[in-house]
């Protein structure tokens, strides 16, 4: 098991709008620019093989786009080149991340300085939510599946467990960036349940038109 210790001072980082990470979770990703393959073939000669995954965060005042002030580090566990030069690569949450500044230099994709404090639960055994009312969670899930006619494996949701069903539907389901974003800051997995309830119930009364991500 990793430990804070073992966590890199300064990471790569890839600015996705709408991709979330989450630990102990996996996210499949396609890279096909050549800075993020320049930054995958680094990632890959260093004993973690980190990548920071962050929502960009529009700065007013600012050309280009900053950085939100949390993300998560994945690490990589599987990649294949395609015969053109793109990879696709699979990254395993580890821990998530506050950044505290961006780091210049010579390479050509973003890297920041990352403190790990205050995220070492995400280090820890997988989580559980007691107070979780499954049933009643997916009934309000499949009134949202229903109203945009989306279809699942009901049965493998139903027998998920709690830490393994909230973090997939969190990181699958089309919410918008910022969204997303108020999903991977909840402090524990009972409200990120609690926030992708009430995402789903605002989402039902008209508040969203999210689909989902393929």
């Amino acid at each position: 098991m990793i430990k804070e210790a073992d966590l890199p001072d300064v990471i790569p980082v890839f600015p996705l709008p709408g991709a979330l990470l989450l630990p102990r979770a996996r996210l499949p990703l396609h890279l096909f620019e050549p800075r993020y393959l320049a930054m995958m073939e680094d990632a890959l000669k260093t004993p973690g093989r980190l990548i920071g995954m962050v929502q960009p965060n529009k700065v007013p005042g600012r050309a280009g786009h900053g950085l939100h002030a949390i993300g998560c580090a994945g690490r990589i566990t599987q990649f294949s080149e395609t015969e053109d030069g793109r990879y696709m690569i699979t990254l395993a949450g580890i821990c998530r991340f506050r950044v505290t500044e961006e780091v210049e230099g010579f390479t050509p994709y973003r890297r920041v300085k990352a403190s790990w404090t205050g995220f070492e639960r995400d280090l820890g055994p997988e989580e559980e939510d007691t107070a979780f009312d499954r049933a009643k969670f997916l009934g309000t899930l499949e009134q949202y599946f229903d109203a945009r006619d989306l279809e699942t494996d009901w049965d493998s949701l139903k027998e998920a467990d709690d830490e393994l069903l909230i973090n997939s539907l969190s990181m699958l389901l089309g919410f918008e960036p910022e969204d997303k974003q108020a999903l991977l800051e909840a402090p524990s997995l009972s409200t990120r349940r609690e926030t992708l309830i009430t995402l789903l119930e605002y989402s039902l009364r008209g508040g969203g038109d999210q689909e989902m991500v393929q």
